[in-house]
């Protein structure tokens, strides 16, 4: 496989982990996530894939079933030794925050970032999250916590990015079945209501990425193949002015 990617002329900037199958905040017992996280970690180190996305796996209501400072040990106790399992093969874990999964305000995208503290962990920064987490208060349970703006945000998290995705938002959230917000819904460049221009000096000036990829995310979107070419000839353009 690994092969006929690079005869391809083509590289992967990282894996998402399966691991939404597995429990991390309402049980004492991590050790079936962290065996599948090393299940990724392997695979990717065979492929040469630099890094391993993680997500809280269960949504922002879990946290009335669980005492949140129960919750923040838990993922970061897990994260911490999956972080340590990455190092081990030269690799870099991102956590990629979103209003569809627990631990969705500001303040506890630091808190977790700061419990975890390992060199080689850090923030997934996607442009459509960062707006529906940093700007609408999407899923927030309780009050919002939100700024006026992206570029307010994302100097709040300077030197904490190692991966980013960019893609537009319309600030709303991809349905669930029954038509209730599940998480961001990642349109196409020029569909949504973000201005690159703003928040791309930020991002770049706040992040500490380790590779070169700046990633497309079309998550949910129908006919994604479709979309992606015109994403990429816009993304072309942040890259010539910003990259």
């Amino acid at each position: 496989m690994k092969a006929k990617i690079e005869a391809r002329g083509l590289a992967v900037s990282g894996i998402a982990a399966n691991l939404w199958g597995e429990k991390l905040i309402n049980t004492d017992d991590q050790s079936k996530y962290i065996q599948e996280f090393r299940k990724n970690v392997d695979f990717a180190a065979d492929l040469g894939i630099p890094g391993v996305r993680v997500d809280c796996v269960q949504p922002p209501t879990v946290l009335n079933d669980v005492d949140y400072k129960t919750a923040v040990a838990r993922v970061a106790t897990t994260w911490k030794t999956c972080s340590e399992i990455a190092a081990d093969s030269g690799l870099g874990v991102s956590w990629e925050f979103e209003p569809g999964f627990a631990f969705n305000k500001p303040s506890d995208v630091l808190r977790i970032h700061d419990a975890v503290d390992k060199e080689n962990f850090g923030l997934m920064y996607d442009t459509c999250h960062g707006q529906m987490v940093g700007v609408v208060g999407a899923r927030q349970e309780g009050e919002k916590e939100v700024f006026e703006n992206q570029v307010e945000f994302i100097r709040m998290l300077d030197g904490r990015i190692n991966h980013i995705h960019v893609i537009d938002s319309d600030n709303t959230c991809h349905k669930a079945p029954d038509g209730s917000d599940e998480t961001s819904a990642h349109p196409p460049f020029g569909q949504g209501v973000l201005d690159f221009d703003e928040i791309m000096p930020a991002l770049v000036k706040a992040s500490r990425v380790r590779h070169d990829f700046w990633t497309i995310d079309l998550c949910f979107w129908p006919d994604a193949w479709e979309a992606t070419e015109t994403c990429k000839k816009a993304l072309d353009g942040l890259v010539e002015k910003y990259g």
